[in-house]
């Protein structure tokens, strides 16, 4: 495996009895890299994070975390590792500042605690309150808070904004960010199509245990079929735009306006539109989750 990945994983395979969870798992992380990991509940997401801390272990594939194999060296991984479960258990009699300081503790280095502060301040996450009278949103609260407040190399996230109103959302963006920025390395997986778009680098999308598609999340969207809406000068003739490939008529088009789908790159139509008078156009750009949805339209893995 090459040690230009912070992440490097190779045939990764994981059964649960009957239910293959992986089927032969290929993906790459490059340092420095803010990388989404895509799929529904069930795809696999979960099951290859485990994987990489060796909190289960596959039966087969080779995987290297941080130039570390976590089989063998699993210590050295989780040392370096700021991880946020997908289900985070957490002692309810302590007081949020206590739990903190016990995660704190299990590093064997000493915190600074004005970041853990700071970190507690801008999500409004209240340090002295117990664990057990926590909301859920809170609670997920501290599992993001004990995941970055050690400023590790490698962030390793299930479902970071789970539970989450929209501005606490937009806040763990900003610190995921602020990471990266500091040099650290963010793979997060979600089900969430929105936000993969609005803060990945690269996605990785996870279909029935394998990997369906490696690609930034704008090429996805170049993917998908936009939706266009023309309305012309004067009426015209509309089979010159219809001869262009991936183009089809949504509904019944009247002489001076139709509205069209389009598959993949726009380029041929738009060229081929250019010898029209047009007095109107309104292209209706598609959702990530619409590019997912249509990977998961066949096939395994549903």
């Amino acid at each position: 495996m090459s040690t230009d990945y912070v992440i490097s994983i190779e045939g990764l395979a994981k059964s649960y009895g009957r239910v293959q969870a992986l089927r032969g798992v290929d993906l790459h992380v490059r340092r420095g890299e803010l990388f989404g990991f895509l799929g529904p509940n069930g795809a696999g997401k979960t099951t290859t994070i485990r994987c990489l801390l060796d909190l289960i272990r596959p039966e087969r594939g080779t995987m290297r975390v941080l130039g570390f194999d976590p089989r063998t060296q699993s210590v050295e991984v989780r040392a370096r590792v700021g991880y946020l479960p997908g289900e985070l258990n957490l002692e309810g009699n302590l007081r949020v500042r206590d739990t903190l300081r016990y995660y704190g503790s299990l590093r064997r280095h000493k915190l600074d605690w004005s970041w853990v502060e700071e970190l507690a301040r801008r999500l409004e996450l209240d340090l002295n309150v117990a664990v057990k009278n926590l909301s859920k949103g809170n609670k997920q609260k501290v599992g993001v808070v004990q995941a970055l407040m050690a400023r590790p190399e490698l962030l390793l996230l299930d479902e970071p904004t789970s539970g989450l109103d929209p501005l606490m959302q937009q806040e763990v963006y900003r610190l995921l960010r602020e990471a990266q920025a500091a040099g650290a390395t963010v793979f997060f997986s979600s089900h969430i199509i929105s936000e993969v778009e609005a803060i990945a680098q690269r996605v990785a999308m996870i279909r029935g245990g394998v990997i369906a598609e490696e690609t930034e999340p704008a090429r996805l969207l170049d993917m998908a079929v936009h939706r266009v809406r023309v309305r012309l000068a004067h009426a015209a003739d509309w089979q010159p735009l219809l001869q262009v490939a991936g183009v089809t008529l949504v509904g019944t088009p009247n002489h001076a306006c139709a509205t069209f789908s389009v598959e993949g790159e726009m380029d041929a139509f738009i060229k081929t539109l250019a010898a029209y008078a047009v007095q109107d156009i309104e292209v209706e750009h598609p959702t990530l989750e619409e590019v997912f949805l249509s990977h998961y339209a066949t096939g395994e893995g549903r």
